[in-house]
Order: structure tokens, then sequence, then C-alpha cells
């Protein structure tokens, strides 16, 4: 490109091109995902890099988050050095404009973050992924959008559906409060509000919000919410047509999110684990080539005070020569610690050398001494040490998928009934042992038979 030519970068016509076209003091963009909102939140700044008193600050929650493989530093590795912008990496995550002009990536990974910029002035504010941080610190940050440098200062921000968010009250006026998606002629539309001791009272005119509350105009700020998805981004569909495929694996709760940018969808009975998705088998499989036994450890019996506490779980998965995942066994019960340990020996020298032994390793010295303890009480075996991260839905979400697809056998063993009951009623049942070892045992059950050395290694799942 020759000297002093600046290429032409555009948004995609639709949602994007409208994001980066309201006028809105604050607009929240996106509703799914793959709607190319990454992308629209590092064009905004571009429209003012010639300025070189101009600073804009795009926040993410974690600091991780920022450098993520394909996340925002990446896309703008992939953008901004075409209009000549240098990277700076310390002290701090920077875009430096030939103009003078800086982007600048953060986070706000404490509640108390905010306080790191007291005193700053922040013309441009984006927020990736709103639903990550606290209003409070949302509301915060509104207090450093100021400005100096003649551009009139204004917030942009993107983010995924989040039913029990700040965000999905914030903007609950552009969602059809009875299914949840977005309200077609309400995007884009801009309203106004102003917040008198935390409480917001929204108005359709800056000065019919002024008129009733008897406040300056100049204390209203316009809102607009414009919903996009995956099928609003034709670029990224075709460099990944595999994308929208991705989407429709997801478990039904993450679907109606991620796909269909549903803001009511929770998780509820039935969602995850419904009884007619399984295939019911009546007869024991003989065509098993690899099995593996997860454990879900509790170590507590009934007592007067605690007449229901939770199971011991040993959930056993074999995967069958046509490939599908089936439910053999579950060993339920509720001993104390040390008939426990002896439950999993007995179990695993019945299940035999070749089968795969997960157990959970708990956080902090304490975890990590009873999993070591246990990996010695099953030497010889197989075992995988599992360090639970995320929630349970979370964990359990790849193997629901599966379930939901219609994809997993479940063997008719001695406890078939309870078991399905347990998965049908997660999230809201009483108990959800036999999920945690169902998704454990999903994790590292084999694709295939094939000999393994007896060992013990660890992974976080």
């Amino acid at each position: 490109m020759p000297d002093g030519v600046r290429p032409e970068i555009r948004p995609q016509p639709g949602p994007q091109e409208a994001f980066l076209a309201t006028p809105a003091d604050i607009a929240i963009y996106g509703g799914g995902a793959g709607g190319g909102k990454t992308y629209a939140l590092l064009l905004e700044p571009l429209r003012h890099v010639t300025n070189k008193h101009f600073g804009a600050v795009v926040f993410r929650r974690e600091s991780t988050q920022i450098t993520l493989e394909g996340g925002l530093w990446d896309e703008a590795l992939g953008l901004y050095p075409s209009l000549g912008a240098e990277p700076r990496v310390a002290p701090k995550l920077v875009w430096r404009f030939p103009a003078g002009a800086r982007v600048t990536f953060s986070h706000l990974h404490s509640v108390n973050s905010v306080l790191d910029w007291q005193g700053a002035q922040i013309p441009l504010i984006l927020f990736d992924e709103l639903t990550h941080f606290e209003r409070s610190q949302f509301f915060y940050m509104l207090s450093r959008n100021r400005s100096t440098c003649g551009v009139r200062p204004y917030v942009r921000a993107t983010t995924n559906p989040d039913a029990d968010s700040w965000v999905a009250d914030f903007i609950a006026w552009w969602i059809d409060q009875e299914t949840g998606l977005p309200i077609p002629e309400r995007a884009g539309v801009l309203r106004w509000f102003i917040r008198i001791e935390d409480t917001i009272h929204w108005g359709d005119s800056a000065e019919e919000l002024a008129d009733a509350h008897g406040v300056p105009v100049e204390d209203a700020k316009s809102v607009t919410f414009i919903p996009a998805s995956v099928h609003d981004n034709p670029a990224l569909l075709s460099m990944d047509p595999g994308y929208l495929s991705n989407l429709k694996a997801l478990t039904r709760v993450e679907r109606e999110r991620l796909l269909g940018g549903n803001w009511k969808v929770r998780p509820s009975a039935g969602m995850y684990f419904a009884r007619g998705e399984a295939n019911l088998l009546a007869s024991m499989p003989d065509d098993i080539i690899a099995t593996a036994r997860a454990w879900d450890l509790a170590g507590t019996e009934p007592t007067d005070d605690n007449p229901d506490p939770d199971w011991t779980v040993g959930l056993k998965l074999g995967r069958r020569a046509n490939g599908r995942p089936v439910v053999l066994d579950v060993k339920r019960v509720r001993q104390r610690n040390y008939k426990v340990r002896q439950l999993m020996r007995d179990t695993a020298e019945t299940d035999g050398h070749d089968t795969r032994v997960a157990i959970p390793k708990d956080p902090g010295q304490a975890g990590k001494d009873q999993s070591s303890s246990m990996v010695e009480d099953l030497g010889g075996f197989i075992v995988q040490v599992m360090t639970p991260t995320g929630s349970k839905v979370v964990r359990a979400g790849p193997v629901s998928a599966q379930w939901q697809a219609g994809n997993i056998d479940v063997a008719p063993f001695p406890g078939r009934e309870a078991f399905l009951a347990e998965l049908e009623a997660f999230p809201d049942g009483a108990h959800d042992d036999q999920v945690d070892a169902l998704g454990d045992a999903y994790k590292i059950l084999p694709t295939s038979a094939g000999p393994m050395v007896a060992g013990a290694w660890s992974t976080a799942v």
C-alpha cells in the first residue's frame, strides 16, 4: 500500500454497521456468539486515531481474557498494524497510532479495581463481555468517561445473554420478556436514563427526564441495544463453516443463549438430561472396547442432623465398538472414608487394569494430600487425578450435549432408575453426584481400545 494511504476498513452491513453508526452515549451490541462483537469493538476507536490527544480503554474482567488465543489482542494484531499502530506490552498493553492516539487494554479483576482509575479521563470506554462486570464497576467507570480532546465521551460494550445478570435488567426494554428474544423493531432505538441514588429512571427523551425529575438535561444519557448473531457475520461463516455446527451442538440452554440470543433461558430440570433422550438398552452390551470409572467422593453417613448427605458415586462408562458411550454401572454409597477407599480398591480389581479411574482433587493442600493417598491405594491401575474447575453446569456441558443428541446408551444396571431420576432433575435436584461422575468419566473415556501403562496423572476439568 502506498505511503500515506489508509486502508479501507469497514464493518459488515447489518447490526455491526448499525453499532458503529449509532449516536447513543452507551451502545450495547450482541446477544449471540459469532456476531462479530470483538471486531466491532476494536473498530470503534479507529474513527479518532488521527486525534493525538485521543485515548480509549478496552476492558475485560480478567487480564488473561485479553490475550487468549484468538481474543482481543490477537484480533487487534490483525487490524491495527495496517494503520501504522505499534503495540507495547509493558507496563501496559497499549496500541499507539502514528498521530499519538492510544488504545489501552486492561482488566477490572476485582470489584475495587475501578479505584485504580481514579482521576482518569477516558473519552471512549469499551467493555468486552459486559455481563462479566459488576453493575457497580460499570457505573463507576461512567464517572471516568470524560474528555478534553474534542471527542464527545461515550461507551461501547459487547455481551452474550445472561438471564441473571444486571445487564438483562438494564436492556429489558429491548427484550421480549415472554420469549427472551430481542424485539426486532426496537433494535438500535435510543432511550434515555438518569440515575438518582442508584435508582435508574427511563424516558423517551432527555427533556422528559429533566422535566420529571428536576435535573439538567445533560444528566440524561442515551442508550441503545443492537442484537446480533452468527447469521449476521457472513465473514465468519465463510472462513469457518463449521462454527455454526459447533453452536448447534451445544447443550440446550447454551444453544438458546449463544445461537438464539435468548436473554430469559435458565438451567432447569429436564433441560440437560431428559430421560427420553437416552437410549435405554434391554441387556448388557457385549461389544465394549474401552472403559473408565469416575468417582465423586463424599464419605459421610446419614445422621439425625443430616439425614440426606451427598453420596459417594463411582460411575463406569464404556465405549462400544460403534463408538457410542454406554453407562455400564454405578456404585453409590453413603459410607465413611475408610470404607469408601476399600470400595474403590475392590471395584478397581473387579473392573480390571484396563479401566481408567478418575478421582477428584479438592483445592488446597488437604485435597492434594488426599488425592495422593488415594493414588497410592490404587497402585497398579490407570488413575487420573482431576481438579474441578467451573460450575457443575459447565462441567456437565460436554456429556450433556451428547446426551441431548441421543448419542449415549444406558445399560440395565441396578440403580438405573435412580440414575435417570437424578440426571433428569439436574441442576435443581437434591443431589448431583452421579452427574459429576458421568461428566468426569466421559472426559477420560478412551476413544478406542489400546494398552495403557498403569500410573497416575493430573488434569483440570
